[in-house]
């Protein structure tokens, strides 16, 4: 059992006022240094990666108590009270209340509260990057379910680390994370990057371009590099283009102009792998 349970059952508690702002602003978590996964996936994914919740949150409807009776045995029910018994702390609300703050539309019952890593909404936290390890930067792009896709595909296909530059998606937000399902635990996240910072990752930059020199798949790909990917209409900015060594294009002979970026994103980290497992 945790060490703590507690029975929340006013809706202006100011936890529940807390999740509320987590849960419905994307830049809440910066402000309170705080994080909310909402969800047994997100909840799973984070315990798998040997982290340690300090506050778990769950709804009536879904906790069963100290000794596990009732609810028919509903094997979900089951679940969702072991995940959140893992945690340091239980919050128990009624499901009603649940409702005042989720972002889903059919309440998912089990959330954790986690501590935010440092991420200077202002600058005034610098990022720290890791050099010399494979790296996707984005550079603006603005679309929370991509950039989500984008880390999915990262952790799935050997990258370590990911560089928002300041513009880009907040890369905790709700939408992002449920996005990435659980691909933002097994990688080295910055945020709030700004162009001059990307010499100290000490590898060749990539950028994807409609006008590129190279294209996929014969482009020469440095291993290990960084991948730069821009915004969905403007592509990569001017300052960073300019520090990058190659340009590479995707072809496309079906005629469509180009691809979204997080496909586009999937495609040359599947390239970049291929090659560093010999498949060239």
């Amino acid at each position: 059992m945790p060490a703590v349970v507690q029975l929340i059952t006013s809706r202006d508690n100011p936890l529940v006022q807390r999740l509320r702002k987590l849960a419905q602003d994307p830049n809440a978590y910066r402000k309170l240094g705080e994080v909310w996964l909402e969800g047994d996936h997100l909840c799973s994914a984070y315990l798998a990666r040997g982290k340690k919740a300090p506050v778990a949150v769950i709804a009536d409807s879904a906790w069963l108590g100290e000794h596990g009776l009732g609810h028919g045995g509903d094997p979900l029910v089951y679940q969702l009270t072991t995940l959140a018994r893992q945690a340091d702390k239980v919050v128990v609300l009624p499901e009603a209340i649940w409702k005042v703050f989720t972002g889903l539309e059919s309440p998912a019952r089990l959330g954790f509260l986690v501590s935010a890593p440092l991420v200077g909404d202002d600058g005034a936290t610098a990022p720290v990057l890791r050099p010399g390890v494979p790296t996707v930067v984005l550079d603006r792009v603005q679309d929370a379910g991509n950039v989500g896709s984008i880390l999915r595909s990262a952790s799935a296909l050997g990258v370590a680390q990911v560089v928002a530059m300041k513009g880009t998606a907040a890369l905790w937000s709700p939408k992002v994370l449920r996005a990435g399902m659980g691909a933002h635990f097994g990688l080295h996240l910055v945020e709030q990057a700004l162009p001059e910072q990307l010499i100290h990752l000490q590898l060749p930059l990539v950028a994807t371009s409609s006008h590129a020199d190279h294209e996929l798949p014969r482009a020469p790909l440095p291993e290990p590099c960084a991948w730069v990917l821009g915004h969905e209409g403007q592509g990569v900015g001017a300052d960073i283009m300019a520090q990058c060594l190659h340009t590479v294009s995707i072809p496309q002979p079906g005629g469509e102009e180009s691809l979204n970026v997080a496909a586009a994103a999937a495609v040359c980290l599947y390239e970049s792998l291929r090659r560093r497992l010999g498949g060239i």
